[in-house]
């Protein structure tokens, strides 16, 4: 039986190996550097993970810089991006209703925390897409990608 193979997503991107890679470390970037930031002041990490209620906060910050690092690896790598990419999601979903709660704001703070909380959902978007078009180039390759 013959199949016939279709584009995977770095060929439909007209070939263009740089602006692939640019947008993916694009759309990283907070997540490397929020990683980053937290691994080189881990008791400002723990003081965020408290200042947000996540309990125990040590723990928490260390998975906090797990989850951005290695799925940011993930998705960099292109070895699981799919899953790197819905880690992210979730991740960023979840943070979002937990850091940007605009509807229960003074009204004076309102304004940005609205407009951070949908910027969010735009970076939930974002990370499904990588993962809906890396999924299908590796359905397309088979398991061994």
């Amino acid at each position: 039986m013959n199949t016939i193979r279709t584009k995977t997503f770095a060929e439909r991107s007209n070939g263009s190996r740089l602006l692939h890679g640019a947008g993916l470390l694009l759309l990283v970037a907070a997540y490397l550097q929020g990683g980053l930031d937290k691994l080189i002041d881990f008791p400002g990490a723990i003081g965020e993970m408290r200042h947000f209620g996540l309990e125990p906060a040590l723990p928490m910050a260390v998975a906090t810089i797990a989850l951005e690092l290695g799925a940011s690896a993930l998705i960099l790598s292109g070895r699981l991006r799919w899953l790197g990419a819905l880690v992210l999601a979730a991740f960023t979903l979840a943070a979002s209703f937990l850091a940007n709660r605009f509807w229960a704001a003074p009204p004076a703070e309102r304004f940005m925390l609205e407009n951070a909380f949908f910027e969010h959902l735009g970076l939930v978007g974002a990370f499904l897409l990588v993962a809906w078009w890396d999924w299908q180039d590796w359905r397309e390759a088979g398991p061994s990608r």
